[in-house]
């Protein structure tokens, strides 16, 4: 410093505050962090970009929560909400009350709960056969791999490149005088059930996730004395519950809405599930206990999205095991 007078035989030690020392103020982290995401760090930290992407990521949550629970809680209003209401003033809150018994004449004079029970019975038949079929299938492709593994992989997924509409004729038909078994299934679940396993999607995704496992357990239990059976049922299995959660969710919610091939080989009316009845009794239904109809077939699928969505939406259900 100038201007200060320092005594010969004395040293001083001045110290300033570095800039490394003081304290930052630190951001709190971000998933988008690390040099990934659309916005830099860098620009993060300018007051301007903050608060607009701030903004910008407001708006967006409330139109996605608009646009996606909004039809969902309108539906259960109406379900409870007098015809002449949902005629006259649909947005209107209950300006004449409410009327539960939309859910009981819904539930008991339609018969929705029978149809709702043939559509859990179908839909927890086609998730048992997806599964089976899926998991013994990639634990052939991916884990024991004969010599013919590729071919079969091949065809498998050549098979997605088939579009549904083309195999219903021949399905049908094949349902209608199924080989080695001399009875039509006609109107019967099991037309349903043993269809849906022939999914080649799930197939592919299982295996994929068979291929990401540790093969040193394999061999190891191999070594141990394992049957194929005891690999597939005590090894593999347990490592690849998220997966099966996966499969799971997937199987379920397109078998509750799928409409087209029950219509087909459904034609007894006491056996055909939601999707197949709700469009038949519109005509004839009052407007409000049709729409508590259509609220009460959406509970389940809702419900178990609500029970399995982390595995749904995480990229854990699509990826391998961790080592170690």
């Amino acid at each position: 410093m100038t201007g200060q007078y320092i005594p010969e035989g004395k040293k001083t030690t001045m110290t300033f505050p570095s800039r490394a020392a003081r304290p930052v103020r630190k951001r709190k982290a971000s998933q988008f962090d690390g040099g990934r995401g659309y916005v830099s760090e860098q620009d993060w930290r300018n007051p301007r970009v903050n608060v607009t992407m701030k903004i910008l990521h407001g708006t967006l949550l409330v139109l996605l929560l608009v646009v996606g629970i909004g039809p969902m809680l309108l539906l259960a209003k109406y379900a409870i909400t007098p015809t002449q209401d949902i005629i006259r003033t649909p947005l209107a809150v209950f300006p004449h009350g409410v009327r539960w018994e939309n859910i009981t004449e819904a539930w008991n004079d339609v018969k929705i709960s029978r149809y709702f029970l043939n559509t859990i019975w179908l839909a927890a038949g086609s998730w048992f056969v997806q599964l089976l079929v899926a998991t013994t299938g990639g634990f052939v492709i991916s884990v024991l791999r004969p010599a013919w593994a590729k071919v079969v992989n091949a065809l498998v997924i050549a098979t997605l490149f088939v579009p549904a509409v083309v195999l219903l004729v021949p399905l049908y038909l094949t349902v209608l005088n199924p080989p080695l078994v001399g009875t039509s299934l006609i109107n019967s679940f099991f037309a349903v059930w043993l269809p849906s396993g022939a999914s080649a999607f799930n197939v592919v995704i299982v295996t994929r996730f068979f291929d990401s496992l540790p093969r040193e357990v394999f061999e190891a239990a191999k070594v141990d004395g394992a049957s194929s059976f005891r690999l597939f049922w005590s090894v593999v299995l347990p490592m690849s519950k998220p997966i099966l959660g996966v499969v799971s969710v997937f199987a379920a919610i397109a078998s509750w809405k799928d409409f087209l091939w029950p219509l087909l080989v459904l034609k007894d009316q006491a056996k055909q599930p939601l999707s197949v009845r709700l469009p038949a009794i519109a005509q004839q239904t009052d407007l409000g206990v049709f729409l508590a109809s259509l609220a009460i077939s959406t509970l389940i699928p809702v419900v178990f999205f609500l029970i399995f969505q982390r595995l749904f939406l995480s990229s854990a259900g699509l990826g391998g095991a961790v080592k170690g």
